[in-house]
């Protein structure tokens, strides 16, 4: 229905990726597959469940509102959603879900210092009822400990050894997060709020819906998204 630029808009995913992660949940999952039914006709496709899902988690749109667009009953769309993120997790989880490793580190930390962030790791948002999202996602348990991976790096003639990643003022203070300065007084303290908010503007840009969103994984996030 769609051409190309319209569909990233409308899905917030490019197309080639889209049809990707459709065949992959289809070929992870049976439930997704199209089926005949006892009269020999066909039934739900893996396009309309698997876009039910996308539908949902891009505008956070509740199950009922895609029905009719989709010809989905809602029990059908909620079933879909559930199974959709648990298929998701089990054939990209390796990949696309894991900590950095040292190679990936150095990648960041290379991008991120050629930006003007030396030791910056990624960037945190989450979009809606951020604290809840963030203490129950397993991939920031690190963060809340306080660790991050090492490495080192010199800010104003200060050695540093633990990189950290930008944030904004909602989160809470842990060493790993930078946040933004509150009232900044003076040129640098001003020209650093503006520059740490346009870093962390790259993970809203990129995911914006309702969910946690973390730029630091390992190439997969930008193949990803």
């Amino acid at each position: 229905m769609y051409p190309d630029y319209i569909f990233r808009r409308r899905f917030r995913i490019k197309r080639d990726l889209y049809l990707k992660i459709v065949q992959a949940v289809a070929d992870h999952d049976p439930w997704f597959q199209q089926r005949r039914n006892a009269a020999g006709e066909l039934g739900l496709s893996a396009l309309q469940k698997v876009t039910a899902a996308f539908r949902m988690l891009a505008y956070d749109a509740p199950a009922d509102s895609l029905d009719e667009c989709l010809r989905l009953g809602e029990a059908t769309i909620i079933e879909s959603m559930r199974r959709f993120v648990r298929a998701v997790v089990g054939v990209f989880s390796d990949e696309y879900l894991r900590a950095p490793n040292e190679e990936d580190t150095a990648r960041l930390i290379a991008i991120n210092e050629r930006r003007g962030f030396p030791g910056m790791l990624g960037s945190i948002d989450c979009s809606v009822n951020d604290i809840n999202v963030l203490h129950r996602s397993h991939l920031l348990d690190n963060l809340a400990a306080g660790v991050a991976p090492q490495v080192q790096y010199s800010i104003n003639g200060h050695a540093y050894t633990m990189g950290y990643y930008l944030a904004d003022g909602v989160y809470p203070e842990w060493a790993t997060l930078v946040k933004p300065i509150t009232c900044p007084v003076g040129r640098k303290r001003q020209h650093f709020v503006v520059q740490q908010a346009a870093l962390r503007k790259d993970v809203e840009r990129a995911f914006g819906g309702p969910i946690v969103s973390v730029s630091h994984s390992p190439g997969g996030y930008e193949d990803m998204g």
